[in-house]
């Protein structure tokens, strides 16, 4: 990012004051925790502490914790010498030392394994550390800002977080607020994306959003917050050869075909078909219409529990035709007769 504050985009009062909250921790050389629903932009939001503070010309090493093996996250954090554990071939240096001087943004710091969170606590008191497999101590400047979805208290009373840890980063915490309650950014952001993506597909004009379009925008929950809106944007973008967007995909598994699916009675249905295929000619269609007749009429009387009337309503028959087929069935199966007259 070449030292440059990057772009964070909004105009609701809710973004306003959270953009300030964050400006103001971004002053005092303290951790910081940034809690947020997926896709809200986190990182964003850590980088712009990093970039608004006095360590801004100092690297922002960003690591997540949710992309690593826990067997490994501590290695990935302060490095090891070569043979510490198998496939260590050499010496290399973790995330604290590359950030020495900045800041360290651990990404669902909720993940981190409870021993590695030991040492992050040594580190962040004393400000010394030790590779894995050495016993040399190395000296860091680090700013530590976390991120999580995660109810942080709520693990603490798990076991799963140390509550010390915790006490040290959360001098400040800021609560990334969700897209749905920054209405007022939803075109604007939207309109941002579409430019960008018309952009990178090499258009001259950016499409623009029909009314029904910006209603759509507006009145979806965004549960995947500004990823969603961004993915959604672009695919609209990308889909539109012309210079209205009339249609906007915003469950991209919507399944057409859904509807012509086969109910299960008429998958029922094509698998006895599938299964007469394989006989040979000639076939009996009477029994096979027979024999539907009864399996029919069997799962019409276990859905109304019983009740005749109820059954033959279900399977769209007079009282008395149900009868008719209810008596044919008692003939094919004397047992039924005698188990009814009981």
């Amino acid at each position: 990012m070449n030292g440059a504050v990057p772009d964070a985009l909004g105009q609701s009062d809710v973004f306003l004051d959270f953009q300030q909250s964050l400006g103001q921790a971004a002053r005092v050389d303290r951790s910081v925790l940034v809690i947020g629903e997926r896709g809200s932009g986190k990182e964003l939001a850590a980088s712009r502490l990093h970039y608004l503070s006095r360590r801004w010309n100092e690297p922002f090493v960003a690591l997540n914790c949710a992309a690593l093996p826990p067997g490994l996250i501590e290695s990935e954090l302060f490095g090891h010498e070569g043979g510490s554990f198998t496939g260590a071939n050499g010496r290399r240096i973790g995330r604290f030392e590359e950030a020495h001087g900045g800041t360290l943004f651990l990404d669902e710091i909720g993940l981190i394994p409870i021993e590695v969170q030991e040492k992050i606590l040594r580190t962040v008191e004393y400000g010394t550390f030790q590779r894995v497999g050495s016993s040399r101590t190395i000296e860091v400047d680090v700013r530590i800002v976390g991120a999580t979805n995660q109810d942080l208290p709520e693990l603490c009373d798990q076991g799963r977080f140390k509550r010390d840890l915790l006490d040290r980063l959360s001098f400040e915490v800021l609560f990334i607020p969700p897209l749905r309650v920054r209405r007022d950014d939803i075109l604007l952001l939207a309109e941002h994306f579409a430019s960008q993506m018309a952009r990178e597909l090499g258009r001259s004009i950016v499409p623009r959003f029909s009314d029904d379009v910006k209603n759509q925008l507006l009145q979806h929950s965004w549960p995947g917050n500004i990823r969603e809106l961004k993915n959604t944007v672009e695919r609209g973008v990308y889909r539109e050869t012309g210079n209205l967007i009339h249609h906007m995909v915003l469950n991209p598994f919507f399944n057409p075909w859904k509807e012509s699916q086969p109910s299960q009675a008429e998958s029922s249905l094509s698998h006895d078909a599938e299964s007469q295929d394989v006989l040979t000619w000639p076939r009996d269609l009477k029994k096979a219409c027979r024999d539907l007749e009864m399996r029919w009429l069997d799962e019409a009387l276990m859905e109304a529990e019983g009740h005749q009337g109820k059954a033959a309503n279900l399977l769209g028959l007079s009282y008395d035709q149900f009868r008719g087929i209810f008596r044919k069935r008692e003939n094919m199966n004397p047992e039924l007769s005698k188990e009814n007259s009981e």
